[in-house]
């Protein structure tokens, strides 16, 4: 898609790999992406007044978290910055890359199956006794669903995007653990996303910390 986008390529071009050789996740982590998962990508041209590229990691998020809420069995939640959790385990992650004026949206969706050992919970559509999932089907609703939110984000700017994520993300209080770029961890709760859609940790002694980037940890 990286090089689509400099070829000209068009926004909302969406591209779909059966299965992945160099998948990536954030940081530069490995990505399993075995056949049978939803393993995707679209493209978005930033025009002038166009809200921080940074947020369409929110854009992304509502249209995920739509996409496979209505079809598990648990609750679907969305964690700061980029994943959609299902009871606590990770369901889906979004990525973003950008070259110029092109903003490159990747999403990986966990339909047939999820990888095992490690860190963290995950789960798959599957396991959450959804019906009759398959990831192509899945992909043109997610493209209905992007360029929903897309259009509110263009059109009305950050803050309806922020109000809806807040709806469907951890609770405020929901106690986290951030792995800072740097190598810090700290502990707090959950308190809200800045205006900016950077998350508000709150520390134990009350002091408000804003985080830009990091891991996070539900406790």
């Amino acid at each position: 898609m990286l090089a689509l986008a400099e070829q000209g390529g068009a926004e909302g071009t969406w591209l779909r790999a059966a299965r992945q050789t160099g998948g990536r996740g954030r940081m530069g982590r490995s990505w399993e992406s075995p056949e049978g998962n939803l393993h995707c990508s679209t493209l978005v041209r930033l025009r002038p007044g166009d809200p921080q590229p940074h947020s369409l990691a929110l854009v992304a998020a509502n249209a995920v978290h739509a996409l496979v809420a209505p079809l598990c069995e648990g609750q679907a939640r969305i964690k700061w910055p980029n994943d959609v959790l299902v009871d606590g385990a990770k369901i889906a992650g979004i990525l973003l890359e950008r070259s110029g004026d092109a903003v490159v949206v990747g999403i990986g969706v966990n339909v047939a199956g999820h990888p095992a050992n490690l860190d963290r919970p995950v789960t798959s559509l599957v396991a959450q006794q959804a019906k009759d999932a398959e990831a192509a089907q899945l992909l043109e609703r997610l493209a209905e669903l992007f360029a929903h939110w897309l259009a509110i984000w263009r059109a009305q700017g950050l803050d309806p995007v922020l109000t809806h994520w807040l709806l469907n993300a951890h609770p405020t209080g929901t106690p986290m653990r951030v792995a800072q770029p740097d190598g810090q961890v700290i502990e707090g709760s959950f308190d809200t996303l800045d205006r900016q859609g950077m998350l508000i940790l709150r520390l134990a002694n009350g002091e408000a910390r804003v985080i830009h980037a990091g891991d996070i940890f539900l406790i």
